[in-house]
């Protein structure tokens, strides 16, 4: 059941980058031109969560570092046209803008991607410690990995509102694992993660273990997608199975960010735990029949 809806700003925090996206029309071949389309757009899995919040009708300060070249230029303009609120960013000047580069094929999945976010690590401690009065008046946070174990761990310890963490990828799922550890909090509300990076960071086989495993650790609640086999969710003592949404796959990318998006809207309008794992279930359905990372409907998905 739904309850009020609470009231304040979200807060999100982490990368921001040019993304250059190639959609195959044809079978993949190595080492060999394939015909397909190429997009450019603004991306960044932390950008595209705030994104996906300022549709669903969230008040949005976005934190991250943009770059001082033309990249960084068409990402801050485009950031400030969807209406985030960029008082906590910065502008490095002299230095390249995040680029993410991804070919998918001619199903929508993923072939190969490459991330270009050396500019993230900016976002320092002190960066944070500069911003903290602001971050704390948020009414929920949220932070992606690609921000550094240093950074992570400050916010597990100084941030007062509740932090949700996206591990972005299997190399970086281990930062928010290393943080947690190495803080003296060691609490986290909650944790965003696929599968394969679930069991990259527990050792655990299934979806039951690792989430345990993270529970344990100090994590109150644990979100696990696995793609067509639906979703895995627990807060250690209540533990939850949903199947996929049938779906039309059009792309997979940015799927799992507006998973964790769906699930801060749901938990901003006071959606009970497990159930608000349906509200992102829907708005990851909603980017997978978009060719957009974003899909500008999606906040009619979360109704």
């Amino acid at each position: 059941m739904q309850g009020m809806i609470m009231d304040g700003f979200v807060t999100v925090i982490g990368g921001v980058n040019m993304d250059i996206s190639a959609a195959l029309t044809a079978p993949f071949v190595p080492a060999d031109s394939v015909p397909g389309q190429v997009t450019l757009g603004c991306g960044g899995v932390a950008r595209n969560i705030a994104h996906n919040l300022r549709l669903m009708g969230h008040e949005v300060k976005f934190l991250s570092v943009f770059g001082g070249e033309t990249f960084g230029e068409m990402c801050w303009r485009e950031c400030q046209a969807i209406g985030l609120d960029l008082s906590l960013s910065e502008r490095c000047e002299g230095m390249r803008n995040g680029l993410y580069l991804c070919v998918n094929d001619q199903t929508g999945d993923m072939i190969a991607a490459v991330a270009d976010t050396d500019i993230v690590d900016r976002i320092t401690p002190d960066f944070l410690q500069s911003r903290i009065d602001v971050i704390n008046r948020s009414a929920l946070v949220v932070a992606d990995t690609n921000i550094s174990v240093q950074a992570l761990q400050y916010l597990i310890d100084h941030c007062t509102a509740p932090l949700f963490v996206d591990t972005v990828s299997t190399a970086k799922a281990p930062r928010v694992i290393k943080a947690l550890q190495q803080s003296e909090n060691k609490r986290l509300h909650a944790l965003k993660l696929n599968l394969i990076e679930a069991q990259a960071v527990t050792g655990c086989d299934t979806a039951k273990a690792a989430a345990q495993r993270l529970t344990a650790m100090g994590v109150q609640e644990v979100y696990i997608t696995m793609g067509s086999d639906g979703v895995y969710c627990s807060d250690g003592t209540r533990h939850e199975h949903f199947n996929a949404i049938p779906t039309r796959v059009i792309n997979t990318t940015g799927a799992g960010d507006a998973f964790i998006a769906g699930i801060v809207h749901a938990t901003m309008q006071q959606e009970p735990f497990p159930d608000r794992t349906k509200t992102g279930m829907k708005a990851a359905h909603a980017t997978l029949l978009s060719l957009q990372t974003v899909n500008p409907d999606v906040g009619n998905y979360c109704r």
